[in-house]
């Protein structure tokens, strides 16, 4: 029994050795000479053992690959929340956390000092991160995913290696570009691209707009006693309301830009 196990193991070793060199004699000296030749040597026609070119070629990793968390921020282009967080700072991911390497600050309002749902400081050391994917697993707002970027060696861990909320954040399309099939299901499962705040707010607008559709206008009474229906006094506040709104959502937007614009300058200049 031992014996047959022993040789079979010994067989599937051997055969990979004989296809390495099989493979070799098949590319004909060329197998280290084109990239599309990697492909091929990565994909599942591939035979025997093979060397990789690192850094030159790196293997692709699949969607489900677990490194270093990142928080997940609204597009900063988007038109309800460009930039906007998707943590409300409920400290889960840092409860859940086996080696506690994530830190939160709540936020709070400076006039009233309430907290409000937005994390004032993120933190998270990577060196001490294991990449188990629990804070991404129990995140109840699909607000911190694991990114796939393993090139994070550095000599300076002190300053390097801890990640603060800046350094962390990135918008959902590259959620989208990194692990395209995932963000779909979660969207699925959310019920739309937005944040499960903003989705509320839509449902609750969408309601108040449809019982004041279905609710019977009120009829106002003149001074000759004949009734007029009511005028549309409130209109005029209502269009100064919306401009307002437009203006604080293009005011946010502005500065999500630059926000990302001067963290691009800060990375490319630390480059």
């Amino acid at each position: 029994m031992y014996g047959q196990g022993i040789a079979k193991g010994l067989w599937i070793t051997f055969k990979h050795l004989v296809n390495t060199y099989v493979d070799d004699i098949r590319y004909a000296g060329r197998k280290y000479v084109s990239q599309d030749n990697f492909q091929v040597r990565q994909g599942p026609k591939s035979q025997g053992a093979y060397t990789v070119q690192y850094p030159d070629e790196k293997i692709a990793v699949p969607e489900r690959f677990r490194f270093v968390p990142f928080r997940v921020d609204s597009d900063y282009d988007d038109p309800e929340r460009p930039g906007q967080d998707w943590c409300t700072s409920c400290g889960i991911c840092a409860k859940v956390c086996p080696p506690q390497c994530i830190w939160i600050v709540r936020g709070q309002d400076p006039n009233t000092g309430r907290p409000v749902p937005q994390p004032e400081a993120f933190f998270i050391d990577i060196d001490i991160c294991m990449n188990c994917g629990y804070c991404a697993e129990f995140c109840p707002f699909d607000a911190i995913k694991m990114d796939h970027d393993y090139e994070l060696a550095s000599y300076d861990r002190t300053s390097r290696h801890i990640y603060d909320k800046p350094k962390l954040s990135k918008e959902l399309r590259y959620w989208k570009t990194i692990a395209p099939t995932r963000a779909v299901e979660e969207m699925e499962a959310r019920g739309g691209w937005d944040h499960k705040d903003v989705q509320k707010e839509k449902a609750k607008a969408e309601k108040a707009a449809a019982a004041q559709k279905a609710a019977p206008a009120a009829p106002v009474q003149t001074n000759g006693g004949a009734a007029s229906p009511a005028a549309p006094a409130a209109e005029a506040p209502a269009a100064d309301d919306a401009e307002k709104i437009k203006a604080e959502r293009l005011a946010k937007r502005e500065a999500a830009l630059a926000r990302k614009r001067a963290r691009d300058a800060e990375e490319n200049g630390g480059a």
